[in-house]
């Protein structure tokens, strides 16, 4: 073969390779994130990976433990079986619900909600510690830490919250009331408010329940979930403050479902990425044709705000988000 002729082919290979490898789509998470029935989750970083911590969703009756999962890249995960077990809960019964987890001097706090608490001295929520994030997380207390209905608030749902001076807040409630609480030092333990009061009640119009709380550029994004949890019109509403108290007056929804993807989009969390104002939302959802109500399953998106600091409405999707390659 004559030497021009074989570097015509030999550039012709090598443009080929370099279109192939321009046109090869970016890797990315896919939704949902990992297999299982799983709702509620909670997401919060540690160290350079992103754990999520979700409720087992089926019967109340089998819902007696929860499983964690850990990622560096948010396409591939570790799954760690049973982080918390009825085994360490004495008063656990059923219903083991919507953990939420934080790190403090070494320890990991995992606060849970427990036995669908309707009279005090059911369950309620409770809060379990261990020295690492996979656990095996055991009751701190022997009992619940909230196990009464204050303010119409059942006590299921909780989401902890640190502010930048320290203080540790607590938001919780179904039933369509959200109560805050303030915890003590040891984060096991309610104390007072400045004004003497332990339990403020801050129901935003439409709560209904799944309360998260971020903190951006000195403002408060209070989330909700809205509608039924086993229905398609689960969807999640915000507001803005410049307090963690509120008032928190609704502004709008932000993850609902689209009836070419998923229906119940709902009861999430957000995390921080490593790059400047980068933010997930982490959610679950009904697939398509889905005929039982715990048919839930956790997914990702990519939130974004406008030049107001408004949060913008997500949309949900099968791809999810690009993959990260140094972490978090």
């Amino acid at each position: 073969m004559p030497r021009m002729m074989k570097e015509s082919i030999l550039v012709f290979l090598l443009a080929a390779l370099c279109c192939a490898c321009a046109e090869k789509p970016a890797l990315k998470s896919g939704n949902p994130l990992f297999e299982g029935w799983y709702a509620d989750p909670e997401g919060v970083v540690f160290g350079d990976e992103l754990w999520i911590y979700p409720t087992w969703s089926h019967t109340y009756g089998e819902q007696l433990f929860m499983d964690a999962f850990s990622s560096k890249d948010l396409v591939h995960w570790t799954r760690h079986e049973k982080v918390i077990t009825q085994e360490n809960i004495s008063w656990l019964w059923q219903a083991l619900w919507a953990p939420s987890v934080v790190e403090r001097g070494g320890t990991y706090y995992l606060f849970f909600g427990a036995n669908d608490m309707h009279e005090k001295g059911e369950g309620g929520i409770g809060v379990a510690v261990a020295d690492n994030p996979a656990g095996p997380f055991v009751d701190a207390l022997g009992h619940p830490l909230i196990d009464e209905v204050v303010n119409g608030a059942q006590p299921i749902d909780q989401f902890v919250f640190r502010d930048d001076d320290g203080s540790y807040y607590m938001y919780y409630g179904g039933w369509g009331h959200c109560n805050m609480v303030r915890l003590g030092e040891n984060l096991m333990s309610l104390i007072p408010f400045e004004d003497g009061e332990l339990y403020k009640e801050i129901t935003p119009q439409g709560y209904v329940e799944g309360p998260f709380m971020l903190k951006r550029n000195g403002m408060y994004y209070f989330m909700w979930s809205e509608g039924g949890w086993t229905g398609p019109d689960y969807h999640v509403a915000y507001a803005m403050s410049d307090s963690p108290f509120g008032p928190f007056e609704r502004i709008g929804t932000i993850l609902e479902s689209d009836p070419e993807v998923a229906t119940g989009a709902g009861h999430h969390s957000v995390v921080k990425g490593k790059e400047a104002d980068t933010y997930y939302i982490i959610y679950h959802r009904h697939p398509l044709g889905a005929t039982d109500g715990n048919n839930r399953v956790v997914c990702i998106e990519r939130m974004y705000f406008d030049e107001n600091g408004h949060i913008l409405p997500v949309k949900i999707t099968f791809e999810g988000v690009p993959a990260l390659t140094e972490g978090f």
